[in-house]
């Protein structure tokens, strides 16, 4: 399923200094200041264009396989020019934000007693590499699936892992998540690159496409295979997380990877009973 393009035209002002951001980003206070006050001074308020343009024909060259691929040329004027999503200050800012996710660990592995757990970005990549390597689907878009999987929970550079143990209601979880994530598309600059982050959360989160399900269903393919892993690691019997999983996986491709790390669970623990 292709992305869909958007047509409009937006007025993008520099992030304020969110009280929401400082109120719940797991990275410290005085990082967060350092982050807000190293934008450049001069931001002001700026159009950008959302609308698509087709490349000019003389900027266009016949790749090896019949294929049109932009000049190096083209490519420098369109980054440089008014159709840039972001600026680089906006870029720069906005993967500063995005560290958190590489140093914030899962709750879940916290709360069960696993020592040097794994951090959301951990999780997200494994997914990304899952949509990487799935089979070709039916109507699956696998390039979207990995931007979706990359995506999913990106807000958690702010809000942190909200898991089921800290009594947080879905519609909650749902409602901080998407104030966090147009906190950072603020932060990113706006532009087609902000819209589309927002447009593959929403997807996801709304369970609303075939890539969405299939995304879905890396997530709790991805918590099972690291719990396997975790209980050979740690000598830990981590049943919550194949139980919260079981009967929940919505795709064919996602039952039998799940009923691969089953079956290996499984016989690992009858080996380990005898």
């Amino acid at each position: 399923m292709a992305a869909k393009q958007s047509f409009a035209s937006l007025s993008i002002s520099p992030p304020s200094h969110s009280s929401y951001a400082l109120t719940h980003c797991p990275i410290s206070r005085k990082q967060v200041s350092f982050f807000f006050n190293s934008r450049s001074p001069n931001a002001r308020r700026r159009p950008v264009s959302l609308r698509s343009q087709m490349p000019d024909s003389d900027s266009v060259k016949a790749g090896p396989n019949g294929s049109g691929s932009r000049s190096p040329a083209s490519l420098s004027h369109d980054c440089s020019g008014a159709g840039a999503s972001s600026s680089p200050s906006n870029a720069i800012d906005f993967l500063t934000l995005c560290h958190s996710l590489k140093t914030t660990k899962r709750k879940g592995w916290i709360n069960h007693g696993i020592r040097g757990p794994e951090s959301i970005a951990d999780h997200m990549y494994r997914m990304a590499v899952m949509a990487l390597i799935a089979g070709d689907l039916p109507g699956v878009n696998r390039e979207r699936c990995i931007k979706i999987a990359i995506v999913h929970d990106i807000a958690e550079a702010i809000v942190g892992d909200i898991t089921p143990s800290d009594g947080v209601p879905k519609e909650e979880k749902s409602r901080r998540e998407k104030a966090a994530l147009n906190e950072m598309c603020e932060i990113l600059g706006g532009g087609m690159r902000a819209e589309e982050i927002q447009e593959l959360w929403a997807e996801y989160e709304n369970n609303a496409s075939l890539e969405a399900n299939l995304v879905k269903d890396f997530d709790k393919v991805e918590l099972i295979l690291q719990a396997l892993e975790y209980e050979a690691e740690h000598g830990k019997v981590l049943d919550e997380f194949f139980l919260s999983t079981a009967g929940k996986i919505q795709t064919e491709l996602g039952k039998s990877w799940a009923a691969e790390i089953h079956s290996r669970r499984n016989a690992r623990l009858a080996k380990r009973q005898n």
